[in-house]
């Protein structure tokens, strides 16, 4: 997966918090360890799932001063089979004990998400219908998690608040109308996306007028979202979004709408269960 200036500066970012506020002042145990032992930890999966992390562990690697190294059996993206050694660390014991905690936290939380995001993938199959994540990410880990979307074959929504208007309820009634917010959009920022949310075709119909380039069906029914997919005719792309889950998103998806988003996908991750063995 390619990664960003951006998400490499997140990723830094990211593991310097994590480092320091596990070992704060010192890292009393791995003190017991005499620093001129070497060692090798293996981390190995406990279940099935997509790998995802494999630049945060390098970058854990790089600000631990290279006191370790990262040997790869796998890359982000691949399926994991319980049991299957993902990859080894070896280089100076009290480093590598000092690290693991933080390795496998992003590790563990990525793969994760990326694991959840493979299985709404695979339930899309077929149908030409992009599955899509949210805002609803774990504070200071949204580009981590869009990531793992991505390696799970999963697409990004807007990364945030100032790369896409999402005009949704309370911005029409604060601007007056969908057409005079969408308006308004196009006025202030003419190259930004324009995506409407919608609560009913009524409002379909007011969002297709003025010209929206995406409109989301917030909560329709299945017969309601087949009627806007009819409606709609192709004049601008439909996302079907509010409490999607894995029991009904094929059949959302087999209505025509071009995409769906998951707020699950990032905000109710199950971290994947994954160890370490060490030996000396």
């Amino acid at each position: 997966m390619d990664v960003s200036s951006a998400l490499r500066a997140h990723i830094e970012t990211s593991v310097a918090d994590a480092l320091a506020e596990d070992i704060g002042d010192g890292d009393v145990s791995a003190a017991l360890i005499s620093p001129a032992a070497e060692a090798r930890g293996v981390v190995v999966a406990r279940q099935d799932g997509v790998f995802c992390g494999q630049p945060w562990v390098e970058e854990v690697a790089r600000q631990m001063g290279g006191a370790f190294e990262a040997d790869w059996h796998v890359r982000d993206g691949a399926d994991l089979n319980a049991g299957q050694a993902l990859f080894e660390l070896h280089g100076q014991a009290r480093a590598i004990l000092t690290a693991e905690r933080t390795v496998l936290n992003f590790v563990q939380l990525l793969s994760g998400t990326a694991t959840r995001t493979r299985r709404f993938v695979r339930l899309l199959e077929g149908t030409g219908c992009q599955l899509l994540d949210t805002r609803k990410t774990l504070p200071g880990l949204r580009l981590a998690q869009k990531y793992a979307v991505r390696c799970g074959g999963g697409a990004n929504h807007r990364l945030g608040l100032y790369d896409a208007y999402l005009i949704k309820e309370n911005h029409i009634a604060a601007a007056g109308s969908i057409g005079a917010a969408v308006a308004r959009a196009r006025q202030r920022q003419p190259g930004l996306p324009v995506e409407v949310e919608v609560e009913s075709l009524a409002e379909l119909g007011e969002a297709l007028a003025a010209a929206a380039d995406t409109i989301m069906l917030d909560n329709f029914s299945i017969a309601e979202t087949k009627q806007a997919v009819a409606l709609t005719g192709g004049g601008a792309r439909l996302e079907a979004s509010g409490g999607i889950d894995e029991s009904h998103i094929r059949v959302i998806a087999e209505t025509g709408v071009d995409c769906i988003s998951v707020g699950a996908l990032t905000k109710d991750v199950a971290p994947l269960d994954l160890s370490m063995r060490f030996s000396l």
